[in-house]
């Protein structure tokens, strides 16, 4: 059974570009409750991820909210191992699946048919399954001919259809999701909606982060409250996001 935890993770991303004391001096005065700060070796960091502790399981939806900055992203790219904890663990159960940034691993000079299977392998698919699914994500993407062109010739709709295709057609056991993407004409985006309600059903557990609530409200049954890289509130997700809203409203 799919399950992935957080204890006491703390992340510190240094910032080894701030060069100069007057610039570090107005760095640091930037910072909110120790946020960011200077270490022993005198390199600016920001602490994205403080002291996290939160448990997900099976046939959990789970909607990130906060402002930006609070670390919705920051704790996506933790849970998927992009990041690994200054201190604390992240430990897990089942294949996970990061749609973060859906265009990632794609190669301008190659052409739409090599890119599903660069973009797949990267999604961790083997190469049997990329040639199984081949046929239906380029059905799906909707592109035809374009698909035998490098996709350095795409228009930049064109690009994200193809990206989203294969990006969905992974089998994931606990996908994570940063915001859902426009893919283009009206039409597609219908497409692109129920695309995305298959693959939420097909995975044991979703995280998704979003800035719309009454989408988290419709597909999400628990939500996660981030401020300042700290765990706000974690529970039902009415019961979170209206505590939310009163705040931020």
């Amino acid at each position: 059974m799919a399950y992935i935890e957080l204890k006491g993770t703390t992340l510190d991303l240094p910032i080894y570009d701030v060069q100069g004391r007057s610039l570090k001096k107005k760095v640091l005065r930037m910072g909110r409750r120790n946020t960011i700060a200077e270490d022993n070796d005198g390199v600016i960091f920001v602490r994205a991820l403080d002291n996290v502790d939160v448990r997900f399981e099976s046939g959990d939806r789970i909607g990130l909210i906060g402002q930006n900055g609070a670390g919705k992203s920051t704790l996506l790219r933790t849970m998927a191992g992009i990041y690994a904890p200054t201190q604390g663990t992240v430990v897990s159960s089942g294949k996970i699946v990061p749609l973060l940034d859906i265009s990632l691993g794609m190669d301008e000079n190659s052409t739409g048919m090599q890119n599903i299977r660069l973009r797949g392998l990267l999604l961790g698919m083997s190469d049997e399954e990329i040639r199984a699914k081949t046929q239906a994500i380029a059905e799906f993407s909707g592109l035809g001919d374009y698909l035998d062109l490098p996709i350095r010739t795409y228009s930049s709709g064109m690009r994200v259809r193809l990206a989203f295709a294969v990006s969905t057609a992974v089998d994931a056991e606990i996908l994570l999701l940063d915001e859902v993407m426009g893919v283009g004409d009206a039409a597609f985006m219908h497409k692109a909606k129920d695309r995305l309600a298959d693959l939420h059903s097909r995975a044991e557990i979703v995280v998704l982060a979003m800035h719309a609530n009454s989408e988290i409200r419709r597909v999400c049954n628990k939500a996660l409250w981030m401020e300042r890289g700290r765990v706000r509130a974690f529970g039902e997700v009415e019961e979170v996001v209206s505590a939310y809203e009163a705040v931020v409203n």
